[in-house]
C-alpha cells in the first residue's frame, strides 16, 4: 500500500487526497460482498503495479471461441475471460436461456481453472425485442426517464429484464464464482440507448440495488467502463456513479489510443480504486504500460478484434511478456497470496517496551500481547520494565466484522497515540489521568487494517485500553480475535 500511496502522491501531490486514497482503496461497493469476491478484490489490489492481467472477450453465442483460439496462438490462456449476457440476435426466449446457461457453465469451468470472470451486458431497450438495433439506438432524455421511473410500463419491463439476467448471476453466486460485472458500458458516447443521459447514474444505481439488495448477488465487483475521451464522446467523469457503487474504473480504448492522460485521469477520478482497460482492439504496448501507465490491472481484447487488429506474432509476444499475467501465472500468484496470507494470520500484537518515555533505543522487552487492556496502576508491566517512565509501541493488524464507521476510544494514563492504515486517529501524547479520547475511521469487514498504538507512562498510575464502537458493534475493548500480528 505504501508504494501505491507514494505513486499517488507523485500523480496528485495532495495530502488530503492521500488520506482519502487510504480510506477507499479496498472498500468494496457492496457492503455484504462475499468472501470469494473479497479475495479477488484483494488479489487485484495486491497485483496492482506488478503487471497487467491479459483478457479476452467471447460472444454470447460462442462463449469459448476466441479464448480457446488465443491459447493456440499465444501459448497460454488469458488470465481474464470476458463473457456476454446481453442478447442482440433477436433469438427466442428458449434459445437465449440456453445461451446464457452455456455462458454460466463456461464461467464456472473458467473459475475452477484459476481464471477471472468478467461479464458485459448489451441490454436491449426494455420492452423491445433482443435485437442489435434495440441496443444501438438513440433515445430521448424524456423516454429514458420513463425507463428509470417506478410505476411506468418501461420501468416494469426494465425490472423484468434485470430479473432474467439475475437468474444466471445467482447461479454463479451459488457456485462461488466472483464476477467483474460490467453493464451499460460506454455511457459517455451516444451509440447505445443508455448513452449520454443526464440521469445515467440513476439507471446504474437502480441495477446496483436490484442485484445487491433484492437479489442478494454478493459475488459482483462492479466495473464502470466509459469510452476513452475522444471527439465522439463526453468526459467520462460526467457519468461516474461514485465510489459507493463502483469497484473498478475501466476505459474502453480503441485505435491504440493508450495515452498517459487516460491512465492518470482515471486514477485520479477513482481516488486509488482499481483501473483497467475494459475493451480494446489493438493490444497495448507493454513497455509503455510498464514505464508510465503501471496501474492498469487488466485489459480485455474484444472478440474477433484480437485477430483483426493484431497479427499472430504480436499476440504471442504479448502473452509471453513477463509483465503480462496469463491464466496460469495469475492463478499461481493468487494461490501464493492466499497461502502466505493464511500463514501470516497469527493472533496478537507485536509489543516493544522501552525503559524511557521516548520509545528510543533498543527495546528492553519484546513480546506478543493479546490485546490492549492494561491497568497496571503502580506496578511494572514486566520485571524487565520499570514501574515509571516507560513506553510501549504495539503494532499489528485489525479486522472488523462490519463495513461501518467505527469510533475508536483510548483510555490512558498517560500519553497515547493511535494510527489505523497510517492515519493518526487519536493523538493525546501528554500527561493525563485516566482520560478517554475518541477518533473515527471507516473499517471494511474482512480487511486487515494496519494498526499502531504508542503509549508512555510518566509517574504514578499506569493504564492503556483500546476500545471500539459502531452502529452494529457495542462499545467494548477490541478483542483478541480481531487483532493479528504484522506480516
Amino acid at each position: 500500500m505504501r508504494d501505491l500511496l507514494d505513486s499517488a502522491s507523485r500523480l496528485v501531490g495532495d495530502p488530503q487526497w492521500q488520506s482519502a486514497f487510504r480510506r477507499v482503496l479496498t472498500a468494496p461497493a457492496d457492503g455484504e460482498l462475499g468472501l470469494p469476491a473479497l479475495k479477488l478484490l484483494s488479489t487485484l489490489y495486491w497485483l496492482q503495479g506488478k503487471g497487467i492481467i491479459s483478457g479476452q472477450h467471447d460472444y454470447l453465442e460462442s462463449p469459448d471461441e476466441f479464448s480457446s483460439k488465443l491459447k493456440g496462438t499465444g501459448g497460454a490462456y488469458a488470465g481474464l475471460h470476458g463473457y456476454e449476457l446481453g442478447a442482440i440476435s433477436n433469438q427466442s426466449e428458449k434459445l437465449l436461456s440456453s445461451q446464457r446457461q452455456a455462458v454460466t457453465d463456461s464461467a464456472i469451468r473458467w473459475h475452477k481453472a484459476g481464471g477471472i470472470v468478467t461479464m458485459s451486458y448489451h441490454a436491449q431497450l426494455p420492452g423491445t425485442a433482443p435485437d442489435w438495433k434495440n441496443v444501438s439506438m438513440t433515445l430521448s432524455e424524456a423516454d429514458f426517464t420513463q425507463v428509470i421511473t417506478p410505476g411506468t410500463a418501461q420501468y416494469s419491463a426494465l425490472i423484468t429484464e434485470l430479473d432474467k439476467v439475475a437468474v444466471y448471476l445467482s447461479k454463479l453466486n451459488e457456485a462461488g464464482v466472483p464476477v467483474l460485472w460490467r453493464p451499460y458500458h460506454e455511457m459517455n458516447g451516444g451509440w447505445f440507448w443508455w448513452g449520454q443521459k443526464r440521469s445515467f447514474r440513476t439507471l446504474w444505481n437502480l441495477m446496483f440495488e436490484r442485484f445487491t439488495v433484492y437479489h442478494k448477488l454478493h459475488n459482483l465487483l462492479w466495473v464502470w467502463s466509459p469510452n476513452a475521451r475522444n471527439q465522439w464522446c463526453d468526459e467520462p467523469a460526467d457519468y461516474y456513479p461514485g465510489s459507493g457503487s463502483v469497484d473498478i474504473l475501466a476505459l474502453d480504448i480503441y485505435d491504440a489510443d493508450y495515452r498517459k492522460s487516460h491512465h492518470d485521469s482515471l486514477w485520479r477520478l477513482g481516488c486509488g480504486k482499481l483501473i483497467a482497460v475494459g475493451e480494446c482492439g489493438e493490444l497495448p504496448n507493454i513497455a509503455l504500460l510498464a514505464g508510465e501507465q503501471p496501474y492498469w490491472s487488466y485489459q480485455m481484447t474484444w472478440g474477433k478484434l484480437l485477430y483483426e487488429k493484431n497479427n499472430d506474432a504480436a499476440i504471442a509476444a504479448f502473452m509471453k511478456d513477463p509483465f503480462v499475467f496469463t491464466r496460469d501465472a495469475y492463478a499461481a500468484k493468487a494461490a501464493g497470496l492466499g497461502s502466505s496470507a493464511d500463514a501470516a494470520l497469527k493472533p496478537g500484537l507485536y509489543a516493544q517496551y522501552y525503559n524511557n518515555v521516548a520509545l528510543s533505543g533498543t527495546p528492553a522487552l519484546v513480546r506478543t500481547d493479546a490485546l490492549i487492556n492494561f491497568n497496571w496502576r503502580q506496578a511494572a508491566p514486566d520485571p524487565a520494565i520499570a514501574a515509571d517512565l516507560f513506553s510501549v509501541r504495539w503494532s499489528g493488524r485489525l479486522s472488523a466484522a462490519y463495513n461501518e464507521t467505527y469510533s475508536i476510544y483510548s483510555s490512558s494514563d498517560d500519553g497515547i497515540r493511535v494510527w489505523i492504515d497510517g492515519l493518526l486517529i487519536i493523538d493525546s501524547w501528554m500527561k493525563q489521568s485516566g482520560q478517554e479520547r475518541q477518533g473515527s475511521v471507516r473499517l471494511i469487514a474482512g480487511k486487515l487494517h494496519e494498526l499502531k498504538v504508542e503509549y508512555y507512562e510518566n509517574q504514578g498510575d499506569a493504564r492503556a485500553v483500546l476500545m471500539w464502537e459502531s452502529a452494529s458493534q457495542a462499545k467494548s475493548v477490541i478483542p483478541a480475535e480481531a487483532l493479528y500480528l504484522p506480516q
